[in-house]
């Protein structure tokens, strides 16, 4: 099983999230927090060639369903999706919550992590 699933795109790493929270608004995912790890580097004197931007989304409904189901998946909330540059191109990405939930044994969870999984991947399909 992959860790991860990321698309490339030829947006500027601002279009790209434009587009991902639109899409990712479809799916009633909001992004509670963006995380600019360059600035943040470059503010305690350290230095990213490329821009990377970190960006957690939550869906309150779905957030609930999986904390109610069990509180140590609560581990791996906030779902994380990064945008960054690499050689030139856009790359958006997130590590599969079904990687991530596998760590857990519960069978309704894995079901959970799928379906959000398969939400999360159909938005970072359309932004590109």
């Amino acid at each position: 099983m992959n860790f991860a699933y990321t698309v490339e795109t030829n947006k500027s790493i601002e279009e790209a999230i434009s587009e991902l929270e639109k899409q990712l608004k479809e799916e009633k995912f909001g992004v509670l927090w963006m995380f600019d790890i360059k600035e943040k580097l470059g503010e305690k004197g350290f230095e990213l060639d490329e821009e990377y931007k970190v960006l957690e989304v939550c869906n309150p409904k779905e957030a609930e369903r999986v904390l109610k189901e069990e509180k140590m998946a609560g581990y791996f909330l906030p779902c994380k999706i990064v945008v960054y540059k690499e050689g030139g191109q856009t790359k958006i990405g997130l590590p599969k919550p079904t990687a991530l939930i596998s760590m857990i044994d519960n069978q309704n969870l894995k079901e959970m992590a799928a379906d959000i999984e398969n939400r999360l991947i159909g938005c970072l399909d359309k932004s590109i």
